[in-house]
């Protein structure tokens, strides 16, 4: 008899829907309709959702998401697996939202950041903490929630996005690195700074409880 393999585990959940997606991965690439429908169920949503936030106007949001299943559609064939489908879906959603954001950015309002280059001399990625609870931890109701996510707009794009893919999508520090391509002392240091310019946007505006539990803490 074999002898147990020690300190491995096997997860039948998450076995099944690598499986799964493996699955839905090569209808796409046989242009299987039923695997059309699957997607757009299980993805439409999150990537709305995702795109909302993302742009200065969610109006446009119906817009850049039929691109974003276009590029899919169009695209699937070269996508290798070196990310979860998510995550290259999401990569995509990100860029697509940023392409159109550029066509308007003469109509911007100015945009709340930290002035200093985050890839300037003096900046170590690897050294910045991250609080210990986001602005989104702060959501116990709805009008809460919705002055968070309206000073969402005001953001650096490049910070509004690691906030939302990290504090709302709840993506790995990891995965937000594929998304965004960027390092992950890049997406540390960027989520850092958008949650505490999103701090400076709501000042004045939570409860006092609220705006306290908003100062940075502990890292996470």
């Amino acid at each position: 008899m074999a002898e147990p393999t020690v300190g491995l585990t096997f997860d039948p959940v998450g076995a099944a829907s690598q499986v799964e997606e493996d699955a839905l991965v090569q209808d796409l690439r046989l242009a299987c309709e039923d695997a059309y429908e699957t997607l757009i169920h299980r993805y439409q949503q999150p990537v709305y959702a995702l795109v909302s936030r993302l742009m200065c106007d969610p109006g446009d949001a119906g817009d850049v998401v039929q691109e974003v299943f276009l590029k899919i559609f169009r695209n699937i064939v070269h996508f290798r697996g070196g990310s979860s489908l998510k995550t290259w879906i999401y990569r995509i959603a990100v860029n697509e939202a940023h392409n159109h954001r550029r066509w308007f950015s003469r109509h911007q309002k100015p945009e709340i950041g930290f002035a200093q280059n985050e890839d300037a001399p003096g900046v170590h990625e690897e050294n910045v903490m991250d609080p210990g609870r986001s602005p989104f931890d702060l959501a116990l109701n709805h009008e809460t929630r919705a002055l968070v996510e309206g000073a969402l707009a005001k953001l650096n794009p490049k910070f509004r996005a690691a906030v939302v893919l990290r504090d709302m999508e709840d993506l790995s520090y990891e995965e937000i690195a594929s998304v965004l391509e960027v390092s992950l002392g890049t997406v540390k240091s960027r989520i850092l700074r958008g949650r505490e310019a999103l701090r400076r946007v709501l000042e004045g505006r939570l409860e006092p409880a609220a705006a306290l539990a908003l100062a940075p803490q502990t890292a996470e």
